[in-house]
């Protein structure tokens, strides 16, 4: 009876673990220089070759390169370029049917020699569809093939034995990321455009607008500068923002007064007394459309932090945002 050899803790796994980092930093710093040489033109010409594609970039690759390319294709898709992956090994078995005219193919393969995408390869040639190749052999099948060529410089693999991709997956993970950056900036994707793709989750809250949030209309606890101390208590109460904003005839916000404005008030004046002659002159306010997070950052950088905010264009009263409505959408 044989005993099961075990595998033993190296003696040093950080140094195995810095020795993987450094190699994959090497391949990264060698993709630089290429991206600043050889791959500047065929990169461009990628760029233009999908800017004008009137359907959707598909994007394949077998097995690490696979995943790869399935992240690419998700980081496309988010940042404004639609795009989706599609397996080689289930394309020759009718999936080539979700490639559709107008749509380019972007084929990822470290050796540009990976069999199952024969059959993507023969199909884009056949129907006119561009590919876009990103391998490291020149003279790969691949490369041969396409109609931009992405040669991406070749590095050693972070694996001892040189056969897990490491620095290669690395460097196809970076180049996809540059790609998808670069197709941003061409379209001009903005924080908007990206809110569209990513409503959930923490991203999602980071850019909500104030207009998103904000109470408008009737349900903005608005006075008149003629409103008295007695008017105040039940707008304020109305409003339950524990304020309410002071709006001249034009509607233009010129105040704003508070509950604690209230409290100071009352041992000094009577119910008939102005607002105006307690009011805070110089409100804080904001432009519907800055992000939330920075509506909050306004309020907590205060000498005394404040719960409400308002929102105003050209100076009117459009909106007013109370700090429990950033609370409620993930924003504070």
């Amino acid at each position: 009876m044989h005993a099961t050899p075990k595998i033993g803790t190296p003696a040093h796994p950080s140094a195995s673990a810095v020795r993987t980092v450094e190699a994959e930093i090497e391949g990264l710093r060698t993709l630089v220089q290429a991206l600043e040489t050889t791959l500047e033109a065929p990169l461009r010409d990628a760029i233009d070759t999908i800017a004008q594609a009137r359907g959707r970039v598909v994007v394949t690759g077998m097995g690490k390169s696979g995943h790869v390319a399935r992240k690419i294709a998700a980081t496309l898709a988010s940042t404004g370029t639609p795009a989706f992956y599609l397996h080689p090994g289930e394309a020759s078995h009718g999936d080539l049917g979700m490639i559709a005219a107008g749509d380019v193919a972007l084929a990822l393969s470290w050796s540009g020699e990976t069999p199952e995408l024969r059959a993507v390869i023969h199909y884009c040639k056949r129907f006119a569809i561009p590919l876009i190749a990103v391998s490291s052999e020149a003279a790969s099948a691949l490369v041969g093939a396409a109609d931009v060529a992405l040669v991406l410089p070749k590095a050693e693999e972070a694996c001892p034995n040189g056969l897990a991709p490491t620095t290669s997956t690395t460097m196809q993970l970076a180049f996809g990321d540059a790609l998808a950056m670069a197709l941003l900036e061409a379209r001009g994707f903005s924080a908007a455009d990206f809110r569209n793709f990513h409503p959930g989750g923490r991203l999602g809250s980071q850019l909500v607008t104030v207009a998103d949030l904000m109470a408008t209309g009737g349900d903005v606890p608005t006075l008149p500068e003629s409103a008295t101390l007695s008017d105040a208590i039940f707008e304020i109460t109305r409003g339950r923002y524990g304020g309410a904003a002071v709006v001249d005839v034009e509607g233009r916000l010129v105040g704003a007064f508070t509950d604690g404005d209230l409290r100071r008030a009352l041992p000094k004046a009577d119910l008939s007394a102005p607002v105006a002659d307690h009011m805070n002159r110089a409100p804080v306010f904001v432009d519907p459309h800055l992000l939330a997070t920075e509506a909050l950052r306004v309020m907590n950088e205060r000498p005394r932090p404040i719960m409400l905010i308002f929102a105003c264009e050209r100076g009117r009263l459009v909106g007013a945002v109370h700090m429990h409505d950033l609370l409620r959408a993930g924003v504070a």
